[in-house]
This record gives C-alpha cells, sequence and structure tokens, in this order.
C-alpha cells in the first residue's frame, strides 16, 4: 500500500505556566525560534519569548486513502500533545492544519 506524506501545523496557547516552566522555555527559546523552526519527522516546536502562543510542525507519513488526512491531523495533534507533555507545559486552543507534501507542484 502506498503513502502519502503530509505536512501538519499544530498551533495553540500555552496555559497556566508557572515561573520555572517559563524560565525553563525562555532558556531553550533559541532551539524553538519561530522563523528557523521548520517540518520534521520528529516534529518542531516553535514559540517566542512572550510564551504565549506557540506552534509544532511535523511530518507525517498515513497510507494513501479516503482518511487520510484525518489520519495526519489527528497524528500530528498527538505529536504536539507528547511533545508538550514532556515540556511539562499545559496547553489550550488547538489548532490543527495540514497540506499534503504530495499534491504540492514546483513551478519552475
Amino acid at each position: 500500500m502506498s503513502t502519502r506524506t503530509y505536512r501538519v501545523t499544530v498551533r495553540g496557547v500555552f496555559d497556566g505556566l508557572d515561573d520555572d516552566q517559563r524560565a525553563a522555555l525562555r532558556a531553550r527559546s533559541a532551539e524553538h525560534d519561530l522563523i528557523t523552526s521548520g517540518f520534521s519527522e520528529q516534529g518542531a516546536l516553535a514559540y517566542d519569548a512572550a510564551l504565549r502562543a506557540f506552534s509544532h510542525r511535523v511530518v507525517v507519513r498515513v497510507p494513501a486513502g479516503p482518511d487520510e488526512e484525518a489520519e495526519a491531523l489527528t497524528a500530528g495533534e498527538l505529536s504536539a500533545i507528547d511533545r508538550l507533555g514532556a515540556l511539562g507545559v499545559g496547553y489550550r486552543e488547538l489548532r490543527v492544519s495540514a497540506v499534503c507534501a504530495d499534491d504540492i507542484r514546483i513551478r519552475r
């Protein structure tokens, strides 16, 4: 069975950060820059110094089929939830979008 590659973006807002969590996130903010953060299979979390909003960008491969986009959206959201959970930070207002990289045409 063939697979399809999706670029999934999960956007949300940090929620209930305490001073220690804010300090830890700020200490690593250079690794999570909004401008240089790209899509990767392990996912890339990006946020700014204000620590309000964030985005998580991840490459997801799913089996081709009628539910592939829904599967990609779910996988991307779970990836973001896992990443945020590993950091021990709260979040809310998750919004998920996906683009199938296989459908992107490059003009030359």
